[in-house]
C-alpha cells in the first residue's frame, strides 16, 4: 500500500558517492531508492550531480531506479579535477518546492554544513523529516548538527543498502 505521504528527498549525489567511498562500500542505489520509499515515504528523490558524458550509461540505470537527475554542468580545473558543485541547486529546488507546497516532509542526503541554513529554514516550516549523513557521525558537519534537526547515518544502515 502507498503511503499517504508525500515526502520528498533531495540528495547530493557527490557527498553521497565520497560518503560511501570513505566507509568502503559500493552503494546500491537500488536499495537506497527502495528504503527510501519504506522507511521515509519518499514518493520522489532528487538526485543531484555533475554531468559528465561518459556516465551516460549509469545516468539511465538511476533513472530506471526511480531517481530524478537534476543535473549541473561541470568544469575542470588545472589538474583536470572535474568542478560541479551542486549545492546552490539542492537549496533552491527544495526552498521552491516548499514555497510552492509540494511536499509534505524533506529528507535531505548530505553531510555537507552548506545546506544549514536550508536545514534551519525547513525546521522553522516543519517541512523536514530527516537529514541522512553519507558519513559516519563525527565526519556530518557540526553546522548540521546545531539545527537540531533529526540526524541519521547512512553507515547505521550497510546491511541494508550494500
Amino acid at each position: 500500500m502507498k503511503s499517504q505521504r508525500n515526502n520528498v528527498a533531495y540528495i547530493d549525489g557527490a557527498n553521497l558517492h565520497k560518503g560511501s567511498e570513505h566507509l568502503g562500500w559500493k552503494l546500491d542505489y537500488a536499495r537506497l531508492r527502495r528504503w527510501l520509499l519504506e522507511k521515509y515515504a519518499v514518493q520522489k528523490a532528487y538526485l543531484f550531480l555533475g554531468l559528465i558524458p561518459k556516465y551516460k550509461s549509469l545516468y539511465t540505470r538511476l533513472q530506471e531506479m526511480d531517481f530524478i537527475l537534476v543535473f549541473k554542468e561541470v568544469i575542470y580545473d588545472s589538474d583536470g579535477k572535474v568542478k560541479g558543485n551542486c549545492d546552490a541547486d539542492v537549496v533552491v529546488r527544495a526552498m521552491r518546492d516548499a514555497h510552492e507546497g509540494d511536499f509534505s516532509e524533506a529528507v535531505l542526503v548530505s553531510s555537507d554544513g552548506d545546506y544549514a541554513s536550508l536545514v534551519r529554514f525547513l525546521v522553522e516550516k516543519r517541512k523536514i523529516k530527516v537529514v541522512l549523513s553519507p558519513y559516519e557521525t563525527k565526519k556530518c558537519s557540526v553546522l548540521l548538527k546545531r539545527t537540531g534537526v533529526l540526524i541519521a547515518y547512512i553507515s547505521d544502515q550497510r546491511p541494508i543498502l550494500v
